[in-house]
């Protein structure tokens, strides 16, 4: 009877020894779960007290003469022609009055403390029309609603390329409502892409809160509603890269930065 009991357990304590080994695993994964989840920063709660709060304005310019662009050749695609009544150049670079630059972006880079923002509940817009990305460069916040349209006779391909976000490659035939889509992490100058027109090409920024700004040819910017702090202000363009510089405002304070791009820094 000894034998045979010392029989089975021989035969058996592997079996015991996988499942215990396996139930340690399982504690230890449990723990180390939980103990990331713990670690995880909650929610910010607070708010910007608009009574504090200042803003920062400037212009963004290019001193120098802009670089100029070949038109593009559209004859692959007679839609995308007739519906340009002239040659169409990339809008890489588009100026205004005095150097005026437009299409840049101008956010906060760094020195925000931990605030709650409410996501705007007007969607950012981009079009394609005469076979082309409007506007050049757009920019939204995390969450925030994003419409694609198509006013084009042709159909379109629209291809966001993130690397943090999820990628996606949609279909948007003539006559389709708006593409909706959203983006839940902050990245900068996601370029999209038409994959039926090669020549279409437009950025995207997502950021994590509201201070932002895209130039238009007046080159103008503000970045409002900004509680007292030291900041680290960015410029980027597509051509011409980043700029940054640091700035203090208290409370109340309204500062003014500018910020100047010369063609020779293009890449």
């Amino acid at each position: 009877m000894s034998n045979e009991r010392e029989l089975f357990d021989l035969k058996t304590r592997p079996s015991f020894l996988v499942l215990a080994l396996a139930l340690s695993l399982a504690i230890i994964g449990c723990s180390k779960r939980r103990s990331t989840e713990s670690a995880e920063s909650p929610a910010p709660t607070a708010l910007v007290d608009p009574s504090t709060a200042g803003s920062i304005t400037g212009t963004v310019k290019l001193d120098g003469s802009p670089p100029t662009f070949k038109p593009i050749d559209m004859s692959a695609e007679a839609a995308c022609v007739q519906a340009n009544s002239k040659p169409v150049t990339p809008p890489i670079v588009v100026t205004g009055e005095k150097g005026a630059l437009a299409n840049a972006v101008v956010y906060v880079k760094s020195g925000l403390g931990s605030y709650r923002y409410d996501i705007p509940a007007a969607p950012a817009i981009l079009t394609q029309k005469g076979c082309m990305y409007d506007p050049r460069v757009v920019a939204l916040m995390t969450r925030q609603n994003l419409e694609i349209k198509n006013e084009d006779p042709t159909i379109h391909n629209v291809h966001p390329m993130p690397r943090e976000n999820r990628a996606w490659n949609k279909s948007e035939p003539v006559g389709d409502p708006p593409i909706e889509a959203s983006f839940t992490k902050p990245e900068l100058a996601i370029p999209i892409a038409c994959n039926i027109h090669p020549w279409m090409r437009a950025y995207l920024f997502v950021f994590d809160h509201p201070y932002f700004a895209v130039t238009s040819t007046s080159g103008d910017f503000e970045l409002k509603g900004l509680p007292p702090g030291t900041y680290t202000i960015e410029a980027w363009h597509e051509r011409f890269g980043t700029q940054d510089v640091s700035i203090t405002i208290g409370a109340k304070e309204m500062k003014s930065v500018s910020f100047t791009f010369k063609p020779a820094a293009s890449h």
